[in-house]
Formats: C-alpha cells, sequence, structure tokens
C-alpha cells in the first residue's frame, strides 16, 4: 500500500509525484496514458518567467466586442462554450478589475519567478539538457502604436516584479533572427524565459526520473477513485492500487471527478490547437504574433505554432480556424514549409475565475488534495506548486502561499 496515489500524469502531476518522493514518500503515479501525452505534451513548450501577471480578461469595451465578433484571433468561442461557462467567466471577468488583479499577480508572480529554478535541478537529473534552450521569449508587434505600448506595459511589470527585458527595434530583431522573413515593428525580448523543444518528451523524462527513484507509474483510471477505508483505492492496469492518501492533479478532468465526492469546481476551459511545419528555418527562440495570437517555437518536429483560447468547453470537437488564421497571418512574418503530416493535437487549458492555482487539502474529504487549475501555466509552474504542495502535506510553513489553498475557493 503506497502512502499516496497521484492521479494525472501531466507536467503538475509528474512534479507531484517527484515532490512527494524527495520527502521520502511512497507515491504511485496513476494515469489513463503515459506521463506527458496531454495537455503537457502540446503546449508551446515555454517556462514563462516572464508571466508575472496571470491572463486577466479584458475590461475595455473595443475588445470585447472584438472577441463577440470573432475580430480578434487571441480568443475565440462558441455560445454553447461561453454558456456553459457563463458563472465561471462572470467571477473570472470580476477578478480581472485592477484591484483584484493585482492583488492576484503579487501572489502570481512569487510563484513563476521560482520557475525556472524549480525545473533546473529536473532537467538535469532528468538528463533533458538538450531539450531546453535559454533564450527567453520574444513578442512581436506588427504595429508600431501596439509594440510602444506593450513596451511601456513591460516597463511597467519589470519595475513591479524584477522581469527583464529587452524592447528592440523590428529590423534590430530581425538581424538576431535571420528565421524571420521581414521586419516586425519591434520586439519585447523577455530574457529570463527558458524554452524546451518537446514538452511533452520533457515531462515524460521527469516521469522516468520518478520511476528510476523507485516511484511507480501506472496505467489506471482516475474516475474509479473511491474511499476505502481510512484510504483510496483507484483501478489500474495491474489491479487496485490503495494509498492513505490522493492527490487530484488531473487539469480539466479533475471537476467531474471531484463533483462525485461533492465538491463543486467553477472551471474556465480554454482549447488549444498546434501544428508542425517544415519551416526552412526555426527561430532562435520562441516569439509571440500578437497580431495572429499565435505562438511559433522551434521544436524537434518542426516549427510549432500553437494557437491562444477557444472557449469551447472541455469536450467540444476540435476547431481548426484559429490555427489556420493564425498561420496564414504568421507566414508573412516567417516562413513556415508545408504542414507535417500526424494526428491533429487539442489540449485544454485548466483556469480557475482567480487565476490561481488551487494547492492544498480538499474542504470535508481527509485525505485528499487538490492540485490542479494552472491555466496556461501548468507546464511553467508544476515544479514549483508541487514543491509547496509537498510542503503542505507534510506541515511546513506556507510562506505566504495561503491564496492557494482550496477552502473558500470551491
Amino acid at each position: 500500500m503506497a502512502e499516496f496515489l497521484v492521479l494525472g500524469a501531466g507536467m503538475v502531476g509528474v512534479s507531484t509525484a517527484l515532490a512527494l518522493q524527495a520527502r521520502g514518500h511512497d507515491v504511485a503515479l496513476v494515469d489513463r496514458k503515459a506521463p506527458g501525452r496531454e495537455t503537457s505534451y502540446g503546449n508551446a513548450g515555454v517556462i514563462q518567467a516572464e508571466a508575472a501577471e496571470p491572463y486577466a480578461l479584458p475590461r475595455d469595451s473595443a475588445t470585447l466586442l472584438r472577441y463577440a465578433l470573432g475580430l480578434s484571433n487571441d480568443v475565440t468561442w462558441t455560445a454553447a462554450g461561453a454558456a456553459r461557462m457563463a458563472p465561471a467567466l462572470w467571477r473570472y471577468f470580476r477578478n480581472s478589475a485592477p484591484a483584484r488583479h493585482e492583488a492576484i499577480s503579487r501572489t502570481y508572480a512569487r510563484l513563476t519567478a521560482r520557475a525556472t529554478a524549480d525545473h533546473a535541478p529536473l532537467i538535469a537529473a532528468s538528463g533533458q539538457e538538450n531539450l531546453v534552450a535559454r533564450e527567453g521569449l520574444a513578442m512581436l508587434f506588427r504595429d508600431p502604436a501596439a509594440f510602444e505600448a506593450a513596451a511601456a506595459d513591460a516597463e511597467r511589470v519589470r519595475s513591479l516584479y524584477g522581469t527583464r527585458f529587452r524592447a528592440m527595434d523590428g529590423a534590430a530583431y530581425r538581424r538576431e533572427d535571420p528565421a524571420l522573413a521581414a521586419d516586425p515593428a519591434g520586439a519585447v525580448h523577455w530574457l529570463d524565459s527558458w524554452s524546451c523543444a518537446d514538452p511533452g518528451a520533457l515531462t515524460a523524462g521527469y516521469a522516468d526520473l520518478f520511476a528510476r527513484r523507485g516511484g511507480r507509474a501506472l496505467l489506471g483510471d482516475a474516475d474509479s477513485l473511491e474511499a476505502a477505508g481510512a484510504g483510496w483505492r483507484v483501478a489500474t492496469a495491474e489491479g487496485p492500487v490503495e494509498a492513505a492518501q490522493a492527490v487530484v492533479a488531473l487539469g480539466p478532468w479533475s471537476p467531474p471527478l471531484l463533483a462525485r465526492f461533492g465538491l463543486r469546481v467553477p472551471m474556465i476551459f480554454k482549447r488549444g490547437v498546434h501544428g508542425h511545419y517544415n519551416a526552412p528555418r526555426l527561430p532562435v527562440r520562441p516569439f509571440l504574433d500578437a497580431a495572429n495570437g499565435v505562438v511559433a517555437a522551434g521544436m524537434v518536429a518542426g516549427l510549432r505554432v500553437t494557437t491562444g483560447a477557444a472557449l469551447a468547453g472541455r469536450d467540444a470537437p476540435v476547431d481548426l480556424r484559429q490555427l489556420e488564421r493564425g498561420a496564414r497571418g504568421l507566414s508573412g512574418l516567417i516562413a513556415l514549409g508545408p504542414r507535417v503530416e500526424e494526428p491533429q493535437w487539442s489540449g485544454v487549458r485548466p483556469c480557475l475565475p482567480d487565476m490561481l492555482p488551487l494547492v492544498g487539502p480538499a474542504p470535508g474529504r481527509p485525505g485528499l488534495w487538490l492540485h490542479f487549475g494552472h491555466g496556461h501555466q501548468g507546464f511553467t509552474l508544476g515544479p514549483t506548486t508541487a514543491g509547496i504542495l509537498a510542503g503542505m502535506i507534510d506541515g511546513a510553513p506556507e510562506d505566504g502561499f495561503a491564496a492557494l489553498r482550496p477552502e473558500g475557493r470551491i
């Protein structure tokens, strides 16, 4: 009988298993798929040290109207998806008010400031250094006014949180990155972010490290979780596995599981898709094409183009229009080459209305712990919040992260 079941083998779950293991606990990691095959597989691969402030909903009427009319590729939506998520979206909108967002960001920035340092020992121990680059993240702008506004906002963020950046003339940036086919109006280059050429492989490498250190990674059905005496039981391919305690780290699949235990978790599901292209040249670092709402990043599989957010629901059919529109716009900035033939990936970013992940004990369910809701930053923050959770479990001081606890939030 293990001490802990960790349900979910994405970056958040694998990091949880490693953090508990590092504190001497016996851990079984359970997922229906091999580690790193869901959202952790297909993201843009950036460890976003620059993301000191979580993504807020716009509150100006002009931007909201553009979203409503489908004029922006940053966010798309369906009526059915938005209707199902309406209560959570309303809370998200209210938490995006300046004063509330500022308070949330004070906690969030302390998480992202630790992200690369918390990944570093795992990257080294798992032997994945070849997948990770430390060249930062660029945001490229076609419109001079948009660039000037972004540079001013980057300076505001730097002054508040110490995030380092360079604001660059577009021609100068293109000289640094010969993969670009045209000069942007300008670039904001965030210096402290890292990137990964295969985020699914990095997650799987962390899982292999967990196994080499004595952990068990099992294929199993998290939906089979049930109370078993004073502990918990889950069905796996190797038979039922029991543990004294369980951690739910299932990202967007967490709410339906927890509903069976009387826990209602409001969540906004932001779908994303990617496509790979046989580009003749890969960029020196990932970049956001701000005008078209897509991130372009060099990957093992080619140039990965990853979309923004589609508010369509967790189980909605995959819609490629956001990717196709973004790729068409991006093609004027970098040569894409032909699309790689591969199964179409899509993933869902699990966003909570207050933009902070849930980290801590499940209210009213002794021995059950929650670790999900990282929104766009599960890949970035998995090791950081895993360390915080493991400390909570062992009774260590929370170091000012009480805002992450589930009490009063679900």
